[in-house]
């Protein structure tokens, strides 16, 4: 269900696979149908495997003929920095950033959008500190919430050879394209 309020959209839940291919990353978003299996096609991007300044355009679909968001690091090289969340016409509608002094033990991110701000970070501790000893895809659960201790949105990757997220925003002030930069890019940081 994609719900378009004003110039912001929201999306319950969705869905984000990553491909890997040699040289860049690619992500497909699909919408969660009625019986909560990816439905809908919402957006495509792809990440270049080794750029020094991050950005990442989402797409309609793959011909990548109509961006339609995007995300990009505001700084080159300094980790703290953050990266902003634009529309299609490059205006600012979110901003993220990974905590490096938090994410030594446990990965943590912060978030802002339009009427909100709050922080995510693993669920699991013994997963999160494994995770950091062996390179196996494990499952991931991320939690956000907004300064008040409030839902905002949960990030799932599941078990398996490439990425699955299973994204849920029960807060309907978290924008569909704010969640879905900060599901690719939580991908995009963490595997590095």
């Amino acid at each position: 269900m994609l719900l378009l309020m004003s110039n912001h959209m929201y999306v319950p839940r969705f869905f984000v696979r990553q491909k890997i291919t040699l040289m860049v990353n690619r992500f497909e978003i699909h919408a969660a149908d009625e019986s909560g299996a990816p439905g809908q096609l919402l957006g495509f991007a792809e990440q270049k495997r080794f750029a020094f300044k991050e950005q990442v355009t989402f797409f309609t679909d793959s011909t990548k003929t109509r961006p339609v968001f995007g995300f990009k690091a505001r700084q080159v090289m300094d980790l703290n920095s953050g990266y902003d969340v634009t529309d299609e016409s490059g205006a600012q509608i979110g901003f993220f950033r990974k905590d490096f002094a938090q994410s030594l033990l446990q990965t943590t991110f912060h978030v802002e959008g339009p009427g909100f701000t709050g922080s995510g970070k693993e669920r699991s501790l013994p997963i999160a500190l494994l995770r950091r000893v062996v390179d196996i895809p494990l499952p991931i659960h991320f939690e956000y919430a907004d300064s008040t201790g409030q839902p905002l949105m949960s990030v799932e990757r599941k078990f398996a050879v490439r990425d699955n997220y299973d994204v849920k925003v029960p807060d309907q002030r978290v924008d569909f394209r704010v969640a879905a930069a900060i599901a690719v890019g939580m991908d995009v940081l963490m595997g590095r």
